[in-house]
């Protein structure tokens, strides 16, 4: 098939807008499955939720590809070839997201039409931005009681900041939707048949005819400032024609000035068809993008990609799952043709690896082909490599930009119920470990506990879960602990010596400098100047004084916690010709450290998380109150008909066991999510409690 008629899309939203629900949709109109399965139900569940536990809570946790094939000989639509991956809607789960949106060319943002932009629609924007990701935005759940597609579109331009514009209008609302009218065509779309297969095209309605006009309207007007042509048009009062307005579109789209907005019910099988369309019409095929590598010898700069499939191959691991048969990388080609049984170079470890099996995937289930082309996304098995790790065929050729890893948040320990269960756990970590860049394992000096670290207790616990169901060990876990860090508060200037002589040679190191707070919003943790001057101290020392402060970093004075904002100005210093050594100068940084951080007034931060809690309108002063409670700081409160979501920023500590008793104070009817906000400074009165606590549980694990 013709390149420009390939489409790799992701489909991301809040937790329960309908993402798995559409895409299951999008597999039946296709032909790719012949029975529709529902997400929650007594049926098998969802084709993209294969594993148990997806099906048992009716949520996704691991991403899913597929791809699916989609022609309308109606509208003069070709075949075209659609690769598509479902992500999850938790934050916990983020990471899934992230890779995926890493490569793929084009997305679908679902909203619900009565929850609108809710706090993860947010976060799914905010990746779409930084990865500059094409989108269509698709309104679902038209059939709510509350359902308000205006809301949701204003939403998206104010909380969004984006050109959000209409391409449809519902014919009906609430349970009284029956189906969309297409706006540049002037069609009613009914969606008869007993899935909603038969697509039935009639007039517009004539009590919405005034409606229409007046929708189409505004939409070509707020498209005529993406096209001359169409402003003159516009202006000379004649009109449009149809290729010049989907042109307008595709373009303003592929340069992410434009979201054109769609709407309908996948669970009541309405508006996916023309959904799809919209996906063969106006997101980019590979050749509409420009990647760029970076080039091995000189990484600051560029170097252009081409979706030549006759140019030597560049392709990027962007996922990687363990399974019976190996491990299995699912890899995005940008450049080049794979084909079964060549040899490719791994550029960040340069070992070659050989490609033996390739297959193209439909959720869980696998097809062997000989051979994949630029622009497709496909899974080798068998290969030893890293998640975002560059495969080309040449050694060093260049290398992709890598993925964003956010930074766990909470922790809690784990250990085998029976000895000889440690074997297997210890197995079971280093596979999570490599599979997902967001779940670390650590061991505590002190207290010799094997800790693990994720982005929120559900991540955690589906993690446990696994390894109890597919490695068969019972674990005992600690309670879940909160990331804390340490962080100086006032700059101190120092002047350390380390003056150690005892016959023969022996060390000395002498250094003056600053230590600085960094402004809150730095990115990095630990900053080093060099601002020695005619060579006080020898060059070649100055990466070990770098070397002895940065090992200090992690476990800080206060309660053993890593440090983050601090700045080491190095001014000024001596050496000594005999004495004078690497190791001398970073036993030197680390005493200086160790005498002068104290005075800098350290305190702990801890996470705070941003909570969006969806409760009837008549337990909103209940929730509200009990949220100020723990710590928490109302942001705003937005009112519908029936429900209030109130918006909140809540220290991580206070939220532990947080959906059981929101459930209790809701009669089961409130729900809530959240996601990392930023650290903040403990209380004072808090912060004693927590290194009270810290140092007890150090007493007991050195016994």
């Amino acid at each position: 098939m013709d390149l420009a008629n390939y489409r790799n899309i992701g489909i991301s939203a809040h937790i329960d807008s309908g993402k798995t629900t559409l895409s299951e949709r999008i597999l039946f109109y296709a032909g790719r499955i012949h029975k529709i399965n529902e997400v929650k139900g007594d049926g098998d569940g969802a084709t993209m939720d294969y594993m148990d536990l997806e099906r048992e809570r009716g949520i996704t946790i691991t991403s899913a590809a597929t791809s699916v094939e989609w022609v309308n000989e109606k509208l003069g639509i070709e075949p075209h070839k659609i690769n598509l991956i479902d992500t999850p809607g938790h934050v916990d789960f983020t990471v899934e997201v992230e890779r995926s949106l890493r490569v793929l060319d084009g997305a679908v943002l679902v909203l619900c039409s009565v929850g609108g932009v809710q706090s993860q629609s947010m976060t799914v924007d905010r990746q779409m931005k930084r990865y500059r990701v094409p989108r269509l935005a698709f309104i679902n759940k038209m059939d709510r009681t509350g359902a308000n597609y205006a809301r949701v579109v204003s939403q998206l331009r104010e909380k969004l900041d984006t050109n959000a514009v209409l391409m449809q209008l519902p014919i009906g609302k609430e349970d009284k939707f029956e189906g969309v009218i297409d706006l540049f065509r002037r069609k009613a779309l009914y969606f008869d048949g007993p899935k909603g297969e038969d697509v039935r095209e009639e007039e517009v309605p004539e009590a919405m005819k005034e409606e229409v006009a007046e929708a189409r309207q505004n939409t070509l007007e707020s498209l005529a400032m993406f096209s001359d042509e169409m402003m003159e048009l516009l202006l000379a009062e004649e009109e449009v024609p149809l290729e010049l307005i989907y042109k307008t579109i595709r373009t303003a789209t592929h340069a992410q000035e434009l979201t054109p907005v769609f709407m309908g019910s996948a669970f009541k099988n309405k508006g996916v068809q023309p959904l799809l369309d919209a996906v063969t019409r106006f997101l980019p095929s590979p050749l509409d993008r420009e990647v760029r590598a970076k080039q091995w010898d000189n990484p600051t700069e560029p170097f252009p990609l081409e979706p030549d499939p006759s140019k030597p191959l560049v392709a990027m691991a962007f996922k990687i799952v363990e399974d019976p048969y190996g491990q299995l990388t699912f890899m995005r080609i940008y450049q080049g043709t794979m084909k079964k049984g060549e040899t490719y170079v791994n550029q960040r470890t340069t070992k070659k690896e050989r490609f033996s099996r390739i297959v193209r995937m439909h959720a869980d289930k696998r097809e062997e082909i000989d051979s994949a082309g630029a622009g497709d996304i496909i899974a080798v098995m068998g290969v030893d490599c890293a998640s975002g790790d560059t495969f080309a065929a040449d050694q060093k050729y260049c290398s992709l930009e890598n993925m964003f890893v956010p930074e766990p948040v909470i922790k809690m320990s784990v250990a085998p119920a029976n000895r000889d269960g440690g074997d297997k756990l210890t197995k079971a970590l280093q596979r999570f470990m490599k599979e997902d860049p967001t779940f670390r394992v650590s061991s505590d000096e002190e207290t010799s506990e094997t800790l693990i670290a994720g982005m929120g207790e559900l991540h955690l616990d589906i993690y446990v879960e696994r390894i109890k169901r597919e490695y068969k060990v019972e674990v005992i876990v600690g309670a879940p602990k909160v990331s804390y860090r340490e962080a100086p508060t006032q700059n101190v200037d120092f002047d350390h010596k380390r003056k150690k002589q005892t016959g023969g040679s022996g060390q000395y190191g002498h250094i003056k400098g600053t230590l600085e707070v960094l402004p809150e919003d730095a990115t990095e943790t630990f900053i080093f100047v060099d601002d020695v001057v005619q060579g006080r101290i020898p060059r070649e020392y100055i990466p070990s004084v770098e070397k002895g402060f940065k090992a200090c970093m992690n476990k800080g004075p206060v309660a053993g916690f890593p440090l983050v904002g601090l700045q080491v100005v190095l001014k000024d210093g001596s050496y000594h010709d005999v004495d004078s050594s690497d190791m001398a100068f970073q036993l030197t940084a680390q005493e200086c450290f160790r005498e002068y951080f104290l005075k800098m007034k350290p305190v702990l931060l801890e996470p705070v998380m941003k909570l969006e809690v969806e409760v009837p309108t008549n337990f909103q002063g209940t929730v509200a109150g009990e949220l100020t409670s723990r710590r928490g700081l109302i942001i705003g409160t937005e009112m519908n008909s029936t429900t209030a979501v109130i918006e909140a920023e809540v220290p991580l500590a206070e939220l532990f066991g947080y959906s059981t008793d929101l459930r209790s104070m809701t009669q089961g009817q409130g729900t809530f999510s959240m996601e990392f906000s930023k650290y903040r400074r403990v209380p004072a009165s808090i912060q004693e409690e927590v290194v009270a606590a810290k140092k007890k549980a150090d007493l007991v694990g050195a016994k």
